[in-house]
């Protein structure tokens, strides 16, 4: 019998990508989202593909009662946590939504998880909790000094989860992400967010007339004035997440990793990039800087390839291309 894992966020950008994987790889799997931002057509488009024993979902808040699912579903061997509010900006402007959704809904979900006696989790989590890089590129060692809400809410919650594991013997991998890019390589997967707040979909969006693209970084203390980011390919991040699950299967200690590519590129990098594989030119229109932004962040993976045996294989020009052949598809992403 296969592995049970559950996910949750499934019907998000990143949760869809990991079920596509871990289906890929023999895994049953359990999805958890309110879809308030996710989606179910991904899923369902899984379970045609996969069947409906392999994959199964259900709608559900994280901070309401979890208890029927768990009992429905037995033996569930790990659980990967994405489901999040994500919005660096939004986070600025409504700071108790990320401290409820984000907060609220992980303390619910590890009560829950230490009543049924499941003891492994992969907690997806962000840079964003180091706020400003003092260095670069930065490792898991450097200080922690959330910005902004988004940040503190992913802090918050890997504290909670390392007291958990202290005192209730919860195994945990907190992967710490930079930025997130790309579709799945056969195009079957993407990013359906709209609007999107991530460079790479905005641009090849922009790049295929599907919506205007607009610059919303603020001028910043880089060679060509805009913010240098870490952009990790999406099914390169969701391997390491696999490949962290294998890790406390085997009875690896709980860790904190950075997942990022270790190289940095420039948003007018990204651009050139997108217009180096579509043929498109932008002309470039700014409109309001987005808050809570810093000028440089790059991940030193070292301790995820020591770890985890784990590095990524897509380079930056991939990404685009699986997007370009994501949104030729999709449009508008998914439709509900």
């Amino acid at each position: 019998m296969s592995d049970k894992i559950l996910i949750t966020g499934a019907g998000g950008y990143i949760g869809s990508v990991a079920t596509y994987l871990l289906l890929q790889k023999g895994y049953e799997v359990v999805g958890l989202d309110n879809f308030s931002t996710g989606y179910q057509e991904p899923l369902k488009l899984l379970q045609d593909k996969f069947g409906e024993e392999k994959l199964r979902y259900y709608k559900v808040d994280l901070r309401s009662d979890l208890s029927s699912v768990f009992q429905e579903e037995k033996n569930i061997k790990a659980v990967i946590h994405y489901a999040a509010s994500c919005l660096v900006d939004e986070s600025m402007k409504i700071p108790e939504k990320y401290f409820s959704n984000n907060v609220g809904g992980s303390q619910n979900l590890l009560a829950t998880l230490i009543k049924f006696n499941i003891k492994n989790i992969v907690f997806s989590s962000t840079c964003a909790v180091y706020g400003e890089a003092n260095y670069v590129p930065v490792d898991e060692k450097h200080p922690t000094s959330p910005k902004n809400p988004y940040g503190e809410s992913k802090r918050m919650v890997e504290k909670m989860i390392n007291w958990h594991s202290q005192l209730q013997g919860l195994n945990y991998m907190i992967l710490r992400y930079f930025n997130v890019c790309g579709a799945t390589d056969d195009g079957l997967i993407g990013d359906s967010k709209r609007p999107s707040v991530l460079l790479v979909q905005n641009a090849v969006r922009g790049a295929l007339g599907i919506e205007p693209f607009y610059l919303t970084c603020p001028m910043v203390d880089t060679p060509d004035k805009t913010p240098i980011r870490d952009y990790i390919n999406v099914v390169d991040l969701n391997t390491a997440h696999i490949n962290a699950l294998e890790y406390l299967f085997n009875g690896g200690k709980s860790e904190t990793i950075n997942l990022g590519t270790g190289t940095g590129n420039s948003v007018l990098e990204i651009l050139n990039e997108v217009e180096n594989t579509t043929g498109f030119k932008f002309q470039l229109k700014k409109t309001t800087p987005r808050q809570g932004e810093y000028a440089t962040m790059i991940a030193d993976i070292k301790k995820a390839r020591a770890i985890l045996n784990w590095q990524p294989t897509r380079t930056i020009k991939d990404s685009v291309e699986a997007l370009v052949k994501w949104y030729k598809n999709h449009r508008d992403g998914w439709s509900g």
